[in-house]
């Protein structure tokens, strides 16, 4: 648990670190945020990279020159499509095996199980919501993978997934991204990101369970 202190405090301050980043390593930037969210959505076990906070930072150091937005948000949209292709292929082989798995140090059977729920009770839609979800996204893919759902019919809800979220939390961030009352609050911000999301997809879950016949 010790070790999830450090990311956590990497998450809160990453405005300070990726301005940093961007400053000493120029066009390189374009090439760690595709790795950051294809990882996060392509890797069933890396569930917790800063997707949300991190496309809301691109906007906001796009707004101030530092980045360009268009190569921003392509690369970005690129590694959303290419990772949850890749997710859903990895759930297609591994296929329903996966229901029997134990939690461990690579695995997150809660993760995988809240994820399966969501996906059980709204389907394609939960490809969709759920790019806007942390965990959820991570798993969405995979689930739909590991439930045989039609390649091309995968691919509609996953282009759509990723032009909302991608276009959507760094255009914000790049209106809203530099206001001297957001920047003042930017940890506030980040950590409503991953508990809002979280908690929306609990209830959810949990109401479902409370149905008759759940």
């Amino acid at each position: 648990m010790d070790s999830l202190i450090p990311l956590f405090q990497h998450l809160l301050h990453a405005d300070q670190y990726l301005a940093g980043f961007v400053a000493s390593n120029g066009p390189w930037v374009y090439g760690i945020l595709f790795a950051v969210i294809f990882i996060e959505t392509g890797v069933v076990v890396m569930p917790f990279l800063p997707g949300d906070s991190l496309l809301f930072l691109v906007g906001g150091l796009a707004a101030s020159g530092a980045m360009d937005i268009t190569m921003a948000l392509g690369v970005m949209f690129a590694a959303a499509v290419i990772g949850n292709q890749t997710n859903y292929t990895i759930g297609r082989w591994i296929g329903p095996r996966v229901f029997h798995w134990e939690n461990s140090r690579w695995f997150n059977k809660e993760g995988f199980d809240k994820s399966h729920a969501f996906f059980e009770k709204y389907g394609g839609a939960a490809l969709i919501a759920g790019r806007f979800m942390p965990f959820v996204r991570t798993f969405a893919p995979f689930v739909a993978g590991v439930t045989c759902m039609t390649r091309r019919r995968f691919t509609i809800f996953d282009v759509t997934g990723a032009a909302l979220w991608i276009g959507s939390v760094t255009l914000l961030g790049y209106g809203i991204g530099n206001l001297p009352w957001v920047k003042g609050h930017l940890q506030w911000i980040f950590l409503s990101m991953i508990i809002i999301p979280g908690v929306l997809a609990l209830v959810g879950v949990l109401r479902k369970k409370a149905q008759p016949g759940a």
